[in-house]
């Protein structure tokens, strides 16, 4: 048995909220050792409820630490020239700085890439903002503060999302944080494994608004070949069919045989075979054109039974599944199975509570390590200690 794949990376975590350390959690879930250095105040996710103990500048909120496990905390204000110097230090012991300051504030620190690449060649410096660094183009909104909802309007999921285009409607998880944080990771991997062949690092550059408009891809190609903006339907897909929620007695179902057999299959489940060889619902195309009468034969099918009944009948056959709700969710035993939720310790006494396992499974470190998210500073002498010891 191996041990962690990126046991031995050290990782320098400037980041706060959600995009960063989202990132900087999924190195460490696979055994980087990451530093998160906060301000004296904390990150401000630290606040950001359910609380799970102070309320103060040293608190310990659910937003923080479901984000935050692996870590270790180092307490340090940026702002005076002796933690500076000591930042300066932990990056020259790191492999890799991860930030996501808006634009300028790193220059302002004296820690712009191009300082820092000059003095540790080998680093990989990775930056999270709204709108990216000038390096890798100049936006004209460089100097705009981002969050997850102003990435979703601006890259296009909120223009194909909510029930028509009056009434777009955001996404209700932080995409906008989590994909940049994501992709990140991904860039930060290619450009250590370069690192080592090369010993050259680089600057690895995702902004929020060029992560969402990946995840929209659809409607480039879309508008590039029709000349039109595609525009929300609701819980229906433009281009396959069917491919969207029904109701059902007591709920709802989404339900997806967009491929002539699974339509096939589909109208035999509903009992109503004659569907699968009726030319007005046979191929794809067809079906579009008639896509209310469609999801109507379905629905005077699903409306009739439970979704516990519909997901029954259809599972293993076509695919299929319930708008899980949390609750739902904490008791699915595909969940069990697959660790995704798993109980960590409070800070102190108290019961543990739940949060989101690692998605990502590997053969070779099939038991994942939670450690709970760390206090403000708990582990400013033993990394300092770490400093003095190189």
């Amino acid at each position: 048995m191996t041990g962690p794949p990126l046991a031995g990376l050290r990782i320098v975590d400037l980041t706060q909220v959600l995009a960063g350390p989202f990132c900087t959690m999924l190195l460490a879930d696979l055994g980087a050792d990451v530093i998160k250095v906060e301000p004296p105040t904390g990150d401000v996710a630290r606040r950001w409820g359910p609380s799970l103990g102070s309320d103060g500048p040293d608190g310990y909120a659910g937003y923080f630490a479901s984000v935050n496990r692996n870590k270790r905390s180092v307490r340090l204000d940026l702002a005076t020239e002796e933690d500076r110097a000591t930042v300066l230090e932990l990056i020259g012991g790191a492999d890799v700085l991860v930030e996501n300051f808006r634009v300028g504030v790193m220059e302002r620190l004296g820690l712009s890439y191009e300082e820092l690449h000059a003095r540790f060649p080998r680093l990989v410096y990775a930056s999270i903002s709204g709108f990216g660094t000038p390096r890798a183009g100049a936006s004209p909104y460089v100097d705009f503060p981002a969050f997850d909802i102003i990435a979703q309007a601006m890259g296009g999921l909120m223009s194909v999302t909510g029930a028509d285009r009056e009434h777009p409607m955001k996404v209700g998880p932080g995409i906008g944080d989590v994909l940049p944080a994501i992709l990140a990771a991904f860039g930060i991997l290619a450009a250590v494994r370069q690192a080592e062949a090369t010993g050259e690092g680089q600057h690895v550059d995702v902004a929020m608004y060029d992560a969402v408009l990946a995840l929209s891809e659809r409607i480039v190609y879309q508008h590039s070949l029709t000349g039109r903006s595609p525009e929300p339907q609701g819980n229906t897909h433009p281009l396959l069919c069917p491919y969207g929620l029904v109701s059902t007695r007591d709920g709802a179902v989404a339900v997806a045989a967009p491929t002539d057999a699974l339509w096939r299959r589909l109208a035999v489940v509903i009992g109503r075979d004659e569907l699968g060889a009726d030319p007005r619902y046979a191929t794809n195309p067809a079906r579009l054109e008639h896509a209310r009468d469609v999801y109507a034969a379905i629905e005077q099918w699903s409306c009739a039974r439970t979704t516990a009944e519909v997901v029954d009948a259809l599972g293993g056959q076509v695919p299929c599944g319930p708008v899980s709700t949390a609750a739902d969710i904490a008791v699915d035993p595909h969940v069990a199975a697959r660790r995704m939720i798993v109980q960590i310790d409070r800070p102190g006494p108290g019961d543990r509570f739940g949060i989101v396992g690692e998605p990502v499974k590997l053969s070779g470190d099939p038991d994942p390590r939670y450690v709970r998210a760390p206090l403000l500073g708990e582990h400013n002498d033993e990394v300092l200690a770490e400093l003095r010891d190189l």
